[in-house]
């Protein structure tokens, strides 16, 4: 009879499944040779001590029991027949929006404007070595959006969102390991999400639905009231019952046709500031309290929040043993973004550094209407790329010169493949971002000691934490209360950050527009 039992054990034990069926015998008061498997559902470290321990709960089969697969078996039914749906961007939130329009009888066809994800290596490698930027094909746009090349955090902070299982299910069935329903903070990793994006790819296509590449949607058809289709830069024409608009929050261009068309948008709160990089080492001895992170222990994460004149200042997209990277979309400015590979065993550790930013802060930008946030980004971007230099370098300040308002002589040692110049962020970046980052470094080097150091810098500038522009919709409907059949999705759109959020808003969408339009 199958059992679950709750273990707290070293770190030597949580690695190794010989010693915890050891602890599985012991606990329960059965022969070792009776503990035939034990399957784990969650782990967790627990940290806050030196005697670090893993929380687990486990499932136990004794005798001849065996454990059911806990990978799902996908029957998409064949839609090549179905009535088409278009899907604009190819992200988290338009590719599950795309599997759950195939499930529920409808073809979905997938516009992408960037490339699929090995050609779009190539344009990657043009960004880190070369300085090159390819607007339509980089780290925020092609196959699987920017989350294709990313550490592939899939945890989010609402539990109310939807279904978080049925999410890592499909991921699962895709290609990615079974642990992501075990780690208390699962994650995938950069070096295999594109394989599993691809494999979404092809589930879409073997159903019936059309993926495209190098469609970048320009203009939207619409007769009195109601969407029919959308037109790409290519020239083509795609028709449909309904339109999911799930471009992420980097398509700026997607903003500015929807505003010169009249279409209702909004201004909403967003967060920039910078992004951090220290030894990882030095993250394991503070967060681990030793001089040396044993073999049994994963890199060490940390998350950080403080306030600063009543405005937000916290740790965003922590990467342990990971590496930064150029994240801009136009080749005239300079975004830095943070990534892992699934392995976590780079030497640094990174995060976003990021302030919380209201519509109401930026004045000046007011003329901009609903687009003020987006063109105030936009701004420090392209600040940075001028006191990077004027290629994709890094503007860059060791944290302890920034704190104290100094330039730093010399940089560390760094992940960030494009390189780094000098500069003095206190001063260029604005008060509203750079003083509040002061305050809570000072903060954050009182909560984690050792933290605050020079052996940490900061790279200029990280923006793209989370779109500042909502597209709105219907709280009940999910489509937009102008025109109908519109249904924005994800992160663009305002109603996601992440891909288990973004991914399950997809579905969400593709279920609401069924409801309404089946």
């Amino acid at each position: 009879m199958q059992k679950e039992l709750q273990l707290t054990v070293s770190p030597k034990v949580a690695s190794d499944e010989a010693l915890i069926k050891k602890e599985v015998a012991y606990k329960l008061g059965v022969p070792f040779e009776r503990v035939n498997h034990v399957r784990q559902v969650r782990r967790s470290i627990d940290a806050r001590k030196k005697n670090i321990k893993v929380n687990m709960l486990v499932e136990v089969y004794l005798d001849n029991e065996e454990p059911e697969s806990n990978i799902p078996e996908l029957n998409y039914p064949n839609v090549a027949n179905g009535k088409p749906v278009v899907v604009v961007g190819s992200g988290p939130a338009g590719m599950f929006a795309a599997l759950r329009l195939i499930e529920l009888g409808y073809k979905p066809i997938v516009l992408e404007r960037g490339k699929d994800v090995q050609t779009r290596r190539k344009d990657l490698k043009k960004i880190n070595q070369d300085h090159i930027v390819n607007p339509e094909s980089n780290y925020c746009f092609g196959e699987g959006g920017a989350g294709t090349y990313s550490d592939g955090k899939l945890y989010t902070r609402s539990k109310k969102r939807g279904n978080i299982n049925r999410i890592l299910d499909i991921l699962i069935a895709h290609g990615a390991i079974e642990d992501i329903k075990v780690n208390s903070q699962p994650h995938i990793g950069t070096n295999k999400l594109p394989h599993i994006v691809k494999a979404i790819r092809e589930s879409i296509i073997n159903a019936g639905g059309e993926y495209l590449f190098d469609q970048k949607v320009n203009d939207f058809i619409i007769d009195g009231d109601k969407v029919k289709g959308v037109k790409t830069t290519n020239g083509d024409t795609f028709l449909g019952e309904g339109v999911i608009l799930a471009t992420g929050h980097s398509a700026r261009d997607i903003y500015e046709t929807l505003h010169a068309n009249n279409i209702l948008l909004e201004s909403k709160s967003f967060a920039m500031g910078v992004r951090i990089e220290h030894p990882q080492k030095l993250i394991d001895s503070i967060q681990y309290h030793c001089d040396l992170r044993g073999p049994h222990l994963p890199a060490a994460a940390y998350k950080l929040v403080s306030q600063s004149n009543n405005r937000g200042v916290y740790s965003f997209c922590m990467c342990p043993g990971g590496f930064i990277v150029p994240s801009a979309t136009s080749p005239d400015e300079v975004v830095v973004n943070g990534m892992s590979p699934s392995t976590r065993s780079n030497d640094y550790a990174n995060s976003g550094m990021v302030v919380s930013i209201e519509p109401q802060d930026l004045i000046e930008y007011q003329k901009f209407g609903p687009l003020a946030g987006m063109y105030y980004q936009k701004t420090l971007e392209q600040m940075a790329f001028i006191a990077g230099g004027k290629t994709q370098a890094a503007p860059a300040q060791k944290m302890m010169d920034f704190v104290n308002g100094k330039l730093s002589n010399g940089l560390n040692g760094t992940s960030y493949i494009p390189g780094l110049n000098s500069a003095p962020l206190h001063d260029l970046l604005p008060d509203i971002i750079g003083k509040q980052l002061q305050n809570g470094f000072r903060d954050f080097g009182k909560k984690m000691k050792g933290f605050l150091t020079n052996e940490a810098q900061i790279l200029g500038v990280e923006s793209r934490t989370s779109s500042p522009v909502r597209i709105p919709r219907e709280k009940e409907t999910l489509e937009h209360p102008q025109i109908k059949g519109l249904f924005p999705a994800g992160e663009g759109a305002g109603y996601a950050g992440g891909i288990i959020s973004a991914a399950i808003d997809g579905e969400r969408c593709a279920e609401a527009f069924v409801k309404l339009y089946s």
